[in-house]
Formats: C-alpha cells, structure tokens, sequence
C-alpha cells in the first residue's frame, strides 16, 4: 500500500494566523494536521527562536534583525495580532507526545548562526516526539554540521533550483529527502514540494505520491486530497 502525501502547514496555518505563530502551530495540532513546517534563528543570547525572514521588521512591529536582540528584548515585540516570537521550546512543548511530524528549518543560508545545529539538536533530545524531527536548511554546510553531530537523524536539502545528479548528492551528503519548489520525478527520493496553494497542483502530486507537501491552508489541502473540494 502506497504511504498518503504528508500535508506540512507551511510556517504554520498562516491562511488563518499570522506566519509562525503559536496559535497557528496550536490550532493545527489541535485539528490534526500532518505535519507543521517552521524556520528557526538564534538571539543574540543564543535562544532558538520562530520565524522566517533574518529581520523582524515585515512580522512584527519591531525592526532590525533577531541576531541583534536578546530573547527578552525580542519579546517586547508583537506580531500582526498581538502575540509574541515564539521560542523553538514553546512550539516543542506543543508538539510533544502528539501525532505531527514537524519540519524544522535550519534558518542559516542567509546568517549562519554560531552553534545553531547543536543548541536545536540538543533541545530537541529532551522531548518525546511521536516522529522524529526533519531537519531541512537551504545551506547545506549546516547539513553537514548537524549530521556531524548527530547521523541518526533526518536531512534534507532545500532548493528552488534543479539539481543535476540527485541521486549522489542524497548519497553523498547523508540526506533522506529533497524539499524542491517544483516537482522532478525521481526514483526512490523522498520529495517534499514548497509552497503549494493552487489546487490542481495539490491533485497531481498527491497523484504522484510525492512524500509532502507545504501549504499555507492545510484545511483546504485536506479537502482536496479526500476529494472532497468545497
């Protein structure tokens, strides 16, 4: 029996909530999404914490970027409807012990924070999972970093571009999947494929039976992979 495309709530359930938001994380594990994607950086004091862009200015009414803040003096900052940066540790402590693979983004292709691979790693430890963490990042030195770190763990390479030879590059760089903006048929290569809104798009690759896919809407993807469009 083919395994069911996994749905990923792309930075959360931001069709409803502000972008990786605790509310959105909380509202999609309450209603049993499959799986929630989430980028993390690091404070200036080292704290892991949720959210896309390195700079706090397009989801806060803050400016400047996180690396030059404390995590306190992050927190006086307010997202779009009045909540807080939420920190790795708060969304874990939601996720633990529940039924949602989570994908977390080493946020290190623009700011490569120092130590960030084994902070999160070593945090991620101390919770009871129900799956284990899929490690994803756009730079593949913090891949590599990780898997020093820890081999037991999932990794897997984002890219909007093509790759020539996917299939060495899995092998060579330990990984366990490819998260592409686009779909290439490959054998035997997990895919998961970012960010897909568009309906017709979302049909064909639950067709393809591709590993995942990432949504701004997860109720919606829900619909129409039950065939049920409304």
């Amino acid at each position: 029996m083919l395994k069911k495309t996994l749905i990923f709530g792309h930075r959360g359930y931001p069709h409803k909530f502000p972008e990786n938001s605790l509310a959105g994380f909380k509202y999609a594990i309450n209603h049993g999404i499959d799986g929630l994607e989430f980028d993390v950086h690091l404070t200036k004091d080292n704290v892991p914490v949720i959210m896309h862009d390195e700079k706090i200015d397009r989801t806060t009414n803050g400016t400047g970027e996180i690396r030059s803040y404390t995590f306190s003096e992050l927190r006086q900052f307010q997202l779009s409807d009045g909540q807080r940066v939420p920190t790795l540790k708060e969304l874990l402590d939601l996720a633990d012990k529940q039924p949602v693979h989570l994908n977390l983004e080493f946020k290190t292709n623009e700011i490569h924070y120092e130590n960030i691979e084994k902070i999160v790693l070593d945090m991620v430890k101390n919770y009871d999972l129900v799956y284990p963490v899929i490690y994803s990042s756009f730079n593949l030195d913090s891949l590599k970093i990780a898997y020093k770190i820890d081999p037991t763990q999932q990794y897997c390479f984002l890219s909007e571009h093509d790759i020539k030879n996917p299939r060495e590059l899995v092998t060579k760089e330990h990984l366990v999947g490819l998260h592409l903006s686009h779909y290439v048929p490959m054998k035997n290569i997990k895919e998961r494929i970012w960010t897909v809104d568009d309906p017709k798009i979302q049909k064909h690759l639950f067709a393809q039976n591709v590993a995942g896919i990432f949504t701004n809407n997860f109720e919606a993807a829900e619909k129409v992979q039950s065939g049920s469009l409304a």
